[in-house]
C-alpha cells in the first residue's frame, strides 16, 4: 500500500468524541491484500487512527480483506467510499448487498454526478462555461438515463420548492446503505444548498418514480437470483404474514 493512496477524515459531532478513519484507495494491484490489511492494522494499533476503510474496491476485494482480518485478527474494514448517485447506481449490484451483509458504512463521494445532477444541466442545457461537467466529463454515466432521473427530479423540485441538487441528495441520504455524503461544493451559496438537503423529506411515490426511471437494467447473476428465488420469497413472506 503506497503512502499517496490513503485518505484520512476526522469526523467530529457535538458532544462526540472524534473518529478518525483511514481510506486506502483504490487497491493497488501489486500489493497483495493481506499486506494492505496488515498496514492498516498498524495504524489502529499505534493510536494515528480509530477506523480503517477503503475506497474504490471492489466487493470481492473487501470481502477478502474482511475475510483475513477476521482469520488474523486484524482490525477489519468499517467504510466504503465510493461513487454513487441516482443516475449511478452500479454499485448496487454487488457493493451494496456486501456492504449490508457485513456491516460496512457506506460514503458517497460525487453524489450529484460530478455536477451532472445539480439542476444546471439537461438535454437542451450544457451548463455554464467553465463549470465541472463541461471541463472534466467524469465520473462516466448513461446520459439518457441521467436526464430521465433529472426530469423526474425537476418536477419533485417543483413540489417541495427546493432545487434538483437537493432532489438528487436527499434521494442518496434515503438510501437505508449510505452511512454520509461527501459533497464537494465550490462557493457558500452551493454549500448551503446541499445541506439543505437534510430536510427534504421523498414521499414513498416520489422514490418509486425516480427508481423507475434510475432502475439499472438486469444482469446475470441477478436475473437469475430473481429467477430461482421467486418461491422462496413468496414462502417466507407468507410465513412472516402468517
Amino acid at each position: 500500500m503506497t503512502p499517496h493512496a490513503t485518505q484520512t477524515f476526522t469526523l467530529t459531532v457535538t458532544g462526540v468524541a472524534r473518529a478518525t478513519v483511514r481510506a486506502a484507495a483504490p487497491a493497488d494491484p501489486a500489493t497483495p491484500i493481506e499486506e494492505t490489511v496488515r498496514a492498516l492494522d498498524q495504524l489502529v494499533r499505534h493510536g494515528h487512527v480509530r477506523y480503517v476503510g477503503v475506497s474504490n474496491w471492489a466487493a470481492w476485494q473487501i470481502a477478502k480483506a474482511l475475510g483475513i482480518a477476521e482469520r488474523l485478527g486484524l482490525s477489519p474494514f468499517e467504510s466504503l467510499q465510493a461513487y454513487y448517485s441516482v443516475a449511478g447506481r452500479d454499485l448496487e449490484r454487488e457493493l451494496i448487498p456486501m456492504l449490508k451483509s457485513e456491516g460496512v458504512g457506506l460514503m458517497v463521494w460525487s453524489p450529484l454526478a460530478g455536477g451532472l445532477l445539480s439542476g444546471k444541466y439537461g438535454r437542451e442545457q450544457r451548463g455554464e462555461e467553465g463549470s465541472r461537467r463541461t471541463t472534466f466529463d467524469f465520473p462516466p454515466v448513461n446520459r439518457d438515463r441521467a436526464y430521465h432521473c433529472i426530469d423526474a427530479m425537476r418536477l419533485i423540485a417543483q413540489a417541495h420548492s427546493v432545487s434538483v441538487a437537493q432532489v438528487a441528495l436527499a434521494w442518496l441520504l434515503h438510501q437505508p446503505q449510505v452511512t454520509s455524503v461527501i459533497v464537494g461544493a465550490r462557493r457558500p451559496e452551493q454549500l448551503a444548498d446541499n445541506l439543505a438537503a437534510t430536510n427534504v423529506t421523498l414521499s414513498a411515490d416520489e422514490l418509486a418514480a425516480l427508481d423507475q426511471v434510475s432502475r439499472l437494467p438486469a444482469e446475470y447473476p441477478g436475473w437469475m437470483f430473481e429467477r430461482q428465488g421467486e418461491v422462496r420469497r413468496k414462502q417466507l413472506l407468507e410465513a412472516r404474514g402468517s
